[in-house]
């Protein structure tokens, strides 16, 4: 296994990393990542180690995997080390970046604010340079919400494109492995390690989603329209063509029944500590028919077929990451609420669609990170992660001049 014998750093990790076990691993092989480090998130099995899901009492319910997670072994395998396991959200059900279980999650660009989730002790790892790359799960903007928030980048793949197996399921046909990085380069040199194959062409288009900016705070879609027109735009479309709400409750109903379907047997014979703030996402989840689940389920395959017709294959959408800034530490319910709306909204195409999505990190505005998103056709992995590349340094020479 190769396990490395010392202790954890001794400088602030900023709550990144699981108190229950280091779980260091050394590169088991040499290649693309060489000498590069990563921390994964405590959804995803390594092998020796207990994965904790972010709650006490399915961490008690644990043994040490057997085995690490396929896309773990890989990343070992081609000469990256693992410095540890990193802290989830709760069972992965927020996007807020905080756990009551785990209360040390501190957001190292802006401390005042959240760093985004479930995917938070990852994005965390990162954007404290305490590793070069770390790995997460998106279901419903889980790398990309934290990623924007944090000033990194962050990919969700294609739906299918890197193995679930050795992770815990949530909503499995939304469910992916993605990462970050603090360069684009990285980002694709995991993406050089991680992803299948690809054939196809290079992405030669770059298209504004209009109507996307209007689920964003006014002040900040000014900006990130003006942002936007410096990099190579080749028109605009309408993404949701007015259909914003039923995007937002498919993706709630198709979600929650699956995170039932995964999760809502242990929840109900082993009655856990769940926490105040998400024990009544699993209600709300338990709650939703079979009824509702068929009519969303149609009401998805539209949605994929649509997008598939809006998407050649050398077409990228350029949308919004986030509708806001990072929340504040002391965010009303109210405010958060509205944040969840508008948040699933924008991320829940690339779900639906199965379709992979970069956020581009763009600097700073009022002190705070802000970005904006690619997303491609699907199976266009390779593709984004070139093009997310060359977009990076345009954005790298337009800051410098």
């Amino acid at each position: 296994m190769g396990i490395i014998s010392a202790e954890r750093a001794d400088v602030a990790d900023f709550g990144a990393f699981v108190p229950h076990g280091s779980c260091r691993r050394a590169a088991t092989g040499r290649g693309v990542l060489d000498d590069l480090t990563f921390a994964v998130k405590d959804l995803i099995d390594v092998e020796g180690c207990r994965t904790g899901a972010g709650n006490p009492d399915w961490l008690a319910d644990q043994q040490p995997a057997a085995h690490s997670a396929p896309v773990v072994a890989t990343a070992l395998a081609v000469g990256a080390t693992l410095v540890g396991k990193t802290v989830t959200d709760e069972l992965a059900f927020s996007l807020e970046g905080r756990n009551a279980h785990y209360d040390g999650l501190v957001n190292p660009v802006c401390p005042d604010r959240l760093p985004g989730g479930s995917s938070s002790g990852s994005a965390i790892a990162v954007a404290g340079r305490l590793v070069d790359f770390a790995l997460g799960t998106d279901t419903g903007g889980s790398v990309r919400v934290p990623a924007n928030f944090l000033g990194l980048f962050g990919f969700r793949p294609s739906h299918g494109a890197i193995s679930l197996e050795g992770v815990v399921p949530f909503a499995p046909s939304y469910d992916t492995v993605g990462w970050f990085a603090r360069d684009a380069h990285t980002l694709a040199r995991v993406g050089d390690a991680l992803l299948p194959a690809q054939r196809g062409g290079p992405i030669t288009k770059m298209k504004l989603a209009r109507d996307a900016f209007a689920l964003v705070d006014p002040p900040l879609a000014a900006e990130l329209k003006i942002r936007a027109h410096t990099l190579n735009i080749s028109g605009g479309i309408d993404l949701f063509e007015g259909r914003e709400e039923e995007y937002f409750e498919c993706y709630r109903v198709l979600q929650g029944a699956e995170i039932w379907q995964s999760l809502g047997g242990w929840i109900t014979d082993r009655r856990p500590r769940i926490s105040d703030d998400i024990a009544p996402r699993f209600a709300g989840a338990a709650a939703i028919t079979s009824a509702e689940f068929a009519h969303y389920t149609s009401i998805r395959a539209d949605i994929g077929d649509r997008y598939d017709t809006l998407m050649p294959p050398d077409v990228v959408i350029l949308m919004p990451a986030t509708p806001c800034l990072a929340l504040s530490v002391h965010a009303p319910a109210g405010a958060i609420g509205d944040f969840y709306h508008r948040a699933l909204t924008l991320t829940s195409v690339a779900g639906h669609c199965g379709a992979p999505q970069v956020t581009l990190p763009l600097g700073q505005w009022q002190g705070c990170p802000i970005g904006l998103s690619l997303l491609g056709p699907r199976g266009s992995d390779r593709a984004l992660l070139r093009l997310t590349v060359a977009i990076a340094a345009q954005v790298s020479e337009l800051v410098r001049s």
